[in-house]
């Protein structure tokens, strides 16, 4: 087997030095996607987050999410996990280390899905586990192990945190500038003096993640450490036409098949913002159509509605307030904060002020006609109803499971015992029990019918009658012969 490459070793050779690195996002950062970042300098991806346990008992999952997408030009290559178990963490790294030059453990993952899965940035107070998790997987597999974390509010603690992860074994860190707390409308600026401190404590590569829209920022974050999503062409500095980057997409997309629906509409969506603010009937059809050629109609359009307004509007084409250029070029997106616009021009999150029950939290454009729908809904955290963990696999578990599991374990658990679980419907007890009695029906039915067929045999083959011994007859007199 190959040396294992370490630290700045294995950043040099096997990542080829690579700065310019696109994030693992959910659903967003799939093949397509990576190639087109490559083509405008982006120098190393990772894939999309994947569940170790699904990638481990799932084939499919595997197939769709890592094993069909092996391309050439798709390398460098991280995968990244998210998981909460040393032992499913390393099969999961085992069935991916092939495919890919390293595997990433995602500790900065902030979604309330992550919360009730236990595992991302939730999992940043058990430094046990995750110590064992780094040291178990850098051990037993062929390619380097790396993490990404989110800061600590204390400076300190985020260095002491990072500093157990390199020795355990990590051999690349990315560090996300913002704290567990910091998402949605709470977003917030990323604090790059954080990343620094962990840089200048640690003795293996430090990526630095936040903030970034721009290439100014990317050298200036370098700069004071030492969102390619609206623009793929961030890296080479410029922002291009949304239209050129839309077409490009489309084009690599149909190029390496299969792509999923919902991440290109995803991609479309985020490049084509800015105009789908002007152009709301183009975004109801980009939110409706059913396939890639419709899709690739909408973008049409919407080219030729801005190259219209180009031609008709002269220098003040396409100027929004707040935007830096007109609506149709490639740039980032800054969500509002504190209830105001940032930039005029965007209007993806409107925020209100909530005090019912104390509440003071901001919410979403989305929750607020959730709450408009249902007055009565909570969307205040600290009062929200605690999951307790299923105690086997640590997801959340049936509240009236008869054993205290999640689903998938009390399935497992009900059909080894044949047993029953009414909260989770299962029925393996009743379904034995009533296949026991149609059993027992099916051979008392049998019996019968054999003890019936017995009666009616003997009625219709009844012995022939004995004969009384009589003389013998003349048969030409009907007198009996002496």
């Amino acid at each position: 087997m190959a040396v294992k490459l370490q630290g700045f070793e294995f950043w040099k050779t096997t990542l080829r030095g690579a700065r310019y690195v696109v994030a693992p996002m959910v659903d967003q950062s799939e093949l397509a996607w990576r190639l087109l970042s490559r083509r405008h300098g982006a120098e190393l991806c990772y894939t999309p987050m994947l569940h170790a346990q699904v990638f481990v008992r799932d084939a499919n999952y595997r197939k769709d999410n890592l094993y069909s997408e092996v391309c050439p030009e798709d390398r460098p290559l991280i995968t990244q996990f998210c998981a909460n178990d040393p032992e499913v963490f390393v099969q999961a790294c085992l069935l991916a280390q092939d495919y890919c030059d390293a595997i990433d453990l995602n500790l900065g993952c902030p979604q309330m899905i992550a919360k009730r899965g236990h595992y991302g940035v939730f999992l940043q107070d058990e430094w046990e586990l995750l110590e064992k998790m780094v040291k178990l997987a850098n051990e037993k597999i062929s390619v380097p192990i790396t993490c990404k974390i989110r800061v600590f509010n204390k400076m300190e603690e985020t260095v002491q945190y990072a500093q157990m992860l390199e020795k355990a074994g990590c051999q690349l860190l990315t560090v996300h500038g913002r704290t567990k707390d910091q998402k949605g409308p709470a977003t917030g600026i990323a604090s790059w003096e954080h990343i620094k401190a962990v840089r200048n404590a640690v003795n293996i590569p430090v990526f630095a993640n936040g903030n970034i829209q721009h290439l100014s920022d990317v050298e200036q974050c370098m700069e004071e450490t030492g969102g390619n999503l609206h623009n793929p062409a961030l890296f080479e500095g410029h922002s291009p036409p949304v239209w050129e980057m839309a077409e490009e997409y489309l084009e690599v997309v149909s190029q390496y098949p299969p792509c999923t629906l919902s991440y290109v509409r995803a991609h479309l969506f985020k490049l084509w913002h800015h105009t789908l603010q002007i152009h709301k009937d183009l975004r109801e059809e980009l939110a409706k159509v059913k396939n890639l050629q419709g899709l690739t109609e909408v973008s049409r359009q919407l080219r030729l509605r801005c190259q219209e307004e180009i031609t008709n509007g002269g220098e003040e084409a396409g100027q929004v307030v707040g935007l830096p250029f007109p609506h149709w070029i490639c740039q980032p997106y800054v969500r509002p904060v504190n209830g105001t616009e940032v930039k005029a021009g965007c209007h993806k999150r409107a925020l209100s002020q909530e005090d019912s029950d104390g509440a003071c939290d901001a919410l979403s454009k989305n929750k607020q006609k959730k709450k408009a729908r249902n007055p009565h809904k909570n969307f205040c955290p600290e009062q929200k109803p605690k999951y307790i963990k299923c105690e086997q696999c640590g997801n959340p578990k049936g509240n009236q499971c008869v054993f205290n599991l999640c689903r998938g374990c009390c399935k497992k658990k009900a059909h080894k015992e044949v047993a029953d679980c009414p909260s989770h419907g299962l029925r393996f007890k009743t379904k034995a029990e009533k296949q026991k009695s149609e059993r027992q029906e099916e051979d008392e039915e049998g019996k019968s019918r054999g003890l019936q067929e017995e009666e009616d045999g003997g009625l219709l083959n009844p012995s022939p009658p004995q004969t009384p011994n009589r003389p013998p007859t003349d048969p030409h007199r009907g007198q009996t012969v002496a």
